[in-house]
């Protein structure tokens, strides 16, 4: 492990004490002109260090910059095992994970980006991931399932990320079918759930559900395609609120996954399904049928009823969703 990497965690350790230059460099067999190059490169990073002379240095109290560390201390204590690698940017936190897998690291492995430069969402569609305002995280899993019920990965994620922001910020968030959380009306997270299927059992070999939260709205605003339809978990900069948020979800989806084949999570889902009732279009390439949400069943398909009366199942593939007051 880098100097860095040390003094970080021993800073967030004892966040908001001032801990000497000298007892770093002691406590890491390194010397004090390291233990000052290490710390710059954090306060670049983005963490919140203050220095004084004759005190040493100190994480604020109030810093919100993601890391292994800070997400430790809210983790369910049976995932403290767990890898989880945090990294500045990268293409996306999928591609890593399935790289992961190929070389056999284990299932439960959580790698969580800054910034990605390709972030992935649904149907080929891009996700927005600018650096320093999202938490942007992926999780290896290796799913006793058959191919037909791989979308219970999709759907446990969504209630994890909903029980998350609701016990990180006390907000009530829902679920647009099939994999986007929304708060206030607004879009604050997306799900891409991939798998990788074996030839020789006929169900999932690898899985990789990545997840992208809006934890702040960035200083410019979000893009023009999206700015009428995303939104943000927080209005303002909240201590340690990305170290909790990716703690609580990592908890709260492990859990989930725990009995995932046997399910039995519809009424949770359910629960906080948005537009129930409501007029929607269903979408597929150019065409668009319109129907009214009636709920979903024991595998999360969207039950439907058609303006003809007719009740109809939808799974995910390549439908997505839209409410029929929304702009197409």
């Amino acid at each position: 492990m880098a100097v860095k990497d040390d003094i970080a965690r021993i800073l967030e350790q004892r966040r908001g004490e001032y801990v000497s230059g000298q007892e770093l460099a002691d406590s890491l067999g390194c010397t004090r002109g390291a233990v000052w190059k290490a710390v710059r490169a954090l306060q670049q990073q983005g963490f919140g260090i203050d220095a004084v002379t004759n005190k040493g240095y100190c994480l604020d109290a109030d810093c919100d910059v993601v890391s292994a560390d800070g997400i430790a201390k809210y983790l369910d204590k049976q995932l403290s095992g767990i890898r989880i690698d945090v990294l500045d940017c990268v293409d996306s936190t999928n591609n890593v994970i399935k790289e992961y897998a190929a070389k056999g690291e284990k299932e439960g492995t959580v790698v969580i980006a800054k910034e990605q430069s390709g972030g992935k969402g649904r149907l080929g569609r891009s996700f927005f991931s600018p650096k320093g305002t999202g938490l942007y995280l992926s999780i290896l899993l290796r799913p006793q399932l058959e191919v037909s019920r791989a979308v219970r990965v999709t759907t446990c994620a969504a209630l994890a990320v909903c029980e998350a922001i609701e016990k990180a910020t006390g907000k009530k968030t829902g679920i647009k079918w099939v994999n986007d959380v929304y708060l206030g009306g607004k879009k604050v997270c997306g799900i891409l759930t991939e798998a990788s299927l074996s030839l020789e059992s006929g169900g999932v070999d690898h899985a990789v559900v990545g997840i992208g939260v809006n934890v702040y709205e960035p200083k410019e605003g979000f893009p023009e395609p999206i700015k009428n339809v995303a939104g943000a978990v927080a209005q303002n900069k909240t201590a340690d609120l990305k170290n909790k948020l990716a703690a609580f979800i990592i908890s709260s989806f492990m859990r989930y996954y725990k009995d995932i084949a046997k399910g039995g999570f519809r009424e949770d889902y359910s629960a906080r399904l948005i537009w129930k009732g409501e007029k929607i279009y269903l979408i597929s390439g150019e065409e668009k049928t319109p129907c009214i949400i009636a709920d979903v069943d024991d595998e999360c398909r969207l039950e439907v009823i058609l303006e003809s009366g007719e009740r109809k199942l939808i799974s995910s593939g390549e439908i997505s969703i839209r409410r029929a007051d929304d702009q197409l």
